[in-house]
C-alpha cells in the first residue's frame, strides 16, 4: 500500500492518533495508509521519552523511525518504493536526516520535508533558533558542535556524501562516505512568514541537491 509515515520526535510534544477529514478523503479513501510514529524525543511516554533523545542522543529519533519503516516493510503493509516520510519544523529536521542517513535513505521511496531545520551550524542565529539550544545543543561550543554536526543534514549531504570542501575543516581527498547514496524523491516546503524556522534552511538544501547532487545522478526528483 502507499504509506505515509509521520512523526515529530522533539520538545516533549506528543503525536497521538486523531481524526482528519482531509487525510481520510484525500489519502485513506484512495487506498493510502497513514502511520504516526511515537518516536523518542516526543512526549508520548513522559519526560524520560523526551530526554532520551536530547542533544548528543538525537540519533535515537532517527533510529526509531528507521525501525518503524523496517517493520512496515517486513509486515508487508508497504514496500520501499511506496513508503514516504513526512515531517515539519523539528519533524523537518527528522526528515532531513532520514534523507541523508545510510539506512533510511534506502528505506523510503519519497519524502516531504516541511519548514525544516537543516543547517545546524547557524540555526541558533536565525529567528527563534536560540530558544532551542536546550533541545539540540549550542553550535558555537566546539564540544557540542561535534555532535550537532552529525545530525546537520546540510553538512552531511554536502561534506560527507558529496565530499564538498567544508569551511574550517581540513580538505579531504577521500571518496564520499556513502558511495552508494541516492536521495529519495523529495518535496521541500517553507515560508517567508514563519517566525520560527528560517526559509534559508530549505533553500540551501534544495540548491545543494539540484546544483551538486543532481548533476551526479544522485537526486533525480527534487521539488
Amino acid at each position: 500500500n502507499p504509506t505515509l509515515l509521520d512523526a515529530y520526535g522533539g520538545f516533549e510534544i506528543s503525536m497521538l492518533p486523531y481524526y482528519s477529514a482531509s487525510v481520510g478523503r484525500a489519502w485513506l479513501e484512495s487506498g493510502g495508509v497513514k502511520v504516526i510514529a511515537n518516536i523518542r524525543g516526543g512526549g508520548e511516554y513522559g519526560p524520560s521519552w523526551h530526554q532520551s533523545a536530547l542533544k548528543s542522543n538525537r540519533n535515537k529519533c532517527f533510529e526509531d523511525m528507521e525501525a518503524v519503516a523496517q517493520d512496515l516493510i517486513a509486515r508487508k503493509i508497504t514496500c520501499q518504493e511506496k513508503l514516504a516520510c513526512i515531517g515539519g519544523s523539528n519533524g523537518g529536521l527528522l526528515v532531513g536526516n532520514l534523507l541523508t542517513r545510510p539506512l533510511s535513505s534506502k528505506l523510503f521511496g519519497a519524502a516531504v520535508c516541511q519548514v525544516p531545520l537543516l543547517d545546524m551550524k547557524v540555526y541558533s542565529r536565525l529567528l527563534a533558533g536560540a530558544s532551542w539550544m536546550a533541545e539540540y545543543g549550542d553550535p558555537d561550543k566546539e564540544e557540542e558542535w561535534s555532535f550537532l554536526r552529525k545530525f546537520s543534514p546540510y553538512h552531511v549531504l554536502r561534506h560527507d556524501i558529496l565530499n564538498e570542501p567544508e569551511e574550517g575543516a581540513p580538505l579531504s581527498l577521500d571518496e564520499a562516505a556513502q558511495p552508494d547514496w541516492k536521495c529519495p524523491k523529495v518535496l521541500f516546503t517553507t515560508s517567508t512568514r514563519d517566525d520560527r524556522v528560517h526559509p534559508g534552511h530549505a533553500r540551501k538544501m534544495v540548491r545543494a541537491l539540484i546544483e551538486e547532487a543532481q548533476p551526479r545522478g544522485l537526486a533525480d526528483t527534487v521539488f
